[in-house]
């Protein structure tokens, strides 16, 4: 006869180990947040409480809700119930905190009053991370994410969604009015009297809807944007990659180190694109690695002419492929690329080899451009293929220059946009993995900035843990 592993008896007296210490191996996880946290000045930080009142009830040290807090995010733990129920059964959270076990409510109050001072420690631990010189490479990846918030789609308003429901009540109102109608010639059996009561329920439940969606249309048209959301009023509807397909949420930027994929900064927001995001994030990361000069690399989706500039003029190189938006291209017509631009002359040489000199300069959306066409676009012989209109006409930008430069840039080193997508889209997945199916948990864009900033702490901790080890990195830290 075979045998199984057998356990003990549970009734048997056992000698545990006498120190908690004994639990926790000297390369365990736990000890790296227990280091980092001590070495921070957390009055300097922000945190309430950070010294103890000579009167009133003690309270928790900040200290130990901080750890409870990364420890709990990079364990996947995020719930203060959750959290608390760990502490009072976790050996790893007890030897953290010393054996204390906070309540729930202590535990969700701490994160969301010192919001501001948990952001500052995300940013501490990147500082540390500059002083270990793991951005030395100065190129980081620009890019952003969707994350549900806590909203359900169902109570996000927009001017569209508020009119199509309307009209679905004012149809149904309709049908059950033409039920009712039919009830009426039926006479009044005892099942057509139960069906007619229920029928003037619906109606009066329907009629009740419609003056809640009239009075919600009234808000939606006095928003700054024509959308509100009832839960959380700063999340926001925002198209996803799928087609048709959205999420009520947030925009979360990142800017990720090409060399070891470490988060140098972030920021949540609740614009739906990505247009206006690249100079202000390249900005923060040059800030956030104290570099001189930095590479950056997004998708097509960041391209903006105003954006790339201002990043030019403050010595940041972008890369950022420009979309094609051509309609000529999609009716079969030459595209604007197959226009050459000659500096020397300040003019276009068209597929056909004729000159379209400058014209005049006007001025759209704001932009400065300058028009070229030619005087022989009536007897080419490739007109067809090029506009139905009398003439060929394109415009330049003020600044075309530096968008052609950082085209040239793109040409001769295409493996840009590859380092881009292997960097910046392996901490989203990883990020999203740790969330799993569900959204913030907080309400609001600064309590929401809170916890991903947890969330980019906990990534970055792992991250360096990783690369340098556990014994090397409290060295550091003890240092």
């Amino acid at each position: 006869m075979g045998r199984f592993v057998e356990g003990e008896d549970r009734s048997q007296s056992t000698l545990l180990p006498e120190r908690l210490d004994d639990y926790v191996t000297e390369d365990n996880p736990v000890r790296v947040v227990d280091v980092f946290v001590d070495n921070l000045d957390l009055t300097a930080l922000g945190f309430e409480r950070a010294i103890a009142q000579a009167t009133g009830r003690p309270g928790y040290h900040p200290a130990t809700l901080l750890k409870i807090y990364i420890y709990g995010y990079l364990n996947r733990v995020q719930s203060s119930r959750r959290l608390e129920r760990e502490a009072q059964r976790n050996i790893e959270l007890m030897w953290l905190t010393g054996r204390l076990s906070p309540d729930f409510k202590t535990i969700a109050d701490f994160r969301r009053d010192n919001g501001a001072a948990i952001r500052r420690v995300c940013r501490e631990f990147v500082v540390l991370c500059r002083r270990l010189d793991l951005f030395s490479q100065a190129l980081v990846a620009i890019d952003g994410s969707k994350f549900k918030a806590v909203n359900n789609r169902d109570r996000n308003y927009t001017r569209a969604k508020v009119q199509r429901r309307i009209e679905q009540i004012e149809e149904s109102v309709a049908r059950y009015l033409s039920e009712l109608d039919s009830a009426d010639r039926q006479g009044a059996a005892p099942v057509a009297e139960a069906h007619t009561t229920r029928l003037h329920e619906k109606v009066e439940k329907l009629q009740s809807e419609m003056q809640r969606m009239q009075a919600l249309a009234k808000e939606v048209e006095a928003a700054p944007d024509q959308q509100i959301s009832l839960t959380d009023p700063d999340a926001r509807s925002m198209a996803t990659s799928g087609k048709g397909t959205g999420t009520v949420g947030y925009n979360v930027q990142t800017a990720v180190d090409a060399q070891h994929h470490l988060i140098v900064d972030h920021q949540v927001t609740n614009i739906g694109n990505d247009r206006s995001q690249l100079a202000a994030m390249a900005k923060r990361a040059r800030t956030a690695m104290q570099a001189e000069h930095i590479e950056v690399v997004a998708d097509r989706g960041y391209f903006s002419g105003e954006e790339i500039v201002a990043c030019e003029e403050v010595g940041i190189t972008a890369y950022v492929p420009r979309p094609q938006t051509s309609n000529n291209q999609a009716k079969g017509l030459f595209g604007k690329r197959d226009f050459v631009y000659l500096p020397e002359t300040d003019s276009y040489r068209c597929p056909a080899g004729q000159s379209l000199i400058w014209r005049f300069s006007t001025v759209e959306k704001g932009l400065t451009l300058h028009c070229y066409w030619s005087s022989a676009c009536k007897a080419c012989p490739l007109k067809t293929q090029c506009t139905s209109s009398p003439q060929r006409r394109v415009k330049r930008w003020e600044h075309e220059a530096v968008i052609d430069a950082m085209q040239q840039r793109l040409d001769q080193d295409p493996d840009k946009m590859r380092i881009r997508r292997q960097t910046v889209e392996h901490p989203f997945g990883t990020l999203k993995a740790w969330m799993g199916s569900t959204h913030f948990l907080m309400r609001t864009l600064n309590h929401v900035s809170t916890e991903m900033s947890l969330h980019v702490l906990a990534y970055n901790l792992k991250r360096v843990m990783k690369i340098l080890g556990i014994a090397p990195l409290m060295q550091t830290m003890c240092a």
